[in-house]
C-alpha cells in the first residue's frame, strides 16, 4: 500500500461537516438598494414638479 493513501471516508466526513455549517449556505445578504432608488425617484419627481411650477 502507498504511503500517501488518504481515507475516502475521512474526506467525505469532512465535506459533510463543512456542508452543514451555516457559513456554507451562501454569502450574507447585502442591504437592499430599493429604498435608495425609490428616494432618488421621489427627489427627481419633486425637482421636476417645482421646475414646472416655476416656469408656468
Amino acid at each position: 500500500m502507498a504511503e500517501n493513501y488518504t481515507d475516502p471516508s475521512g474526506n467525505t466526513e469532512a465535506f459533510r461537516a463543512f456542508n452543514q455549517t451555516p457559513e456554507a449556505t451562501g454569502p450574507a445578504d447585502a442591504p437592499s438598494r430599493l429604498p435608495l432608488i425609490v428616494g432618488a425617484v421621489v427627489v427627481v419627481l419633486l425637482v421636476a414638479v417645482v421646475a414646472w411650477l416655476a416656469m408656468s
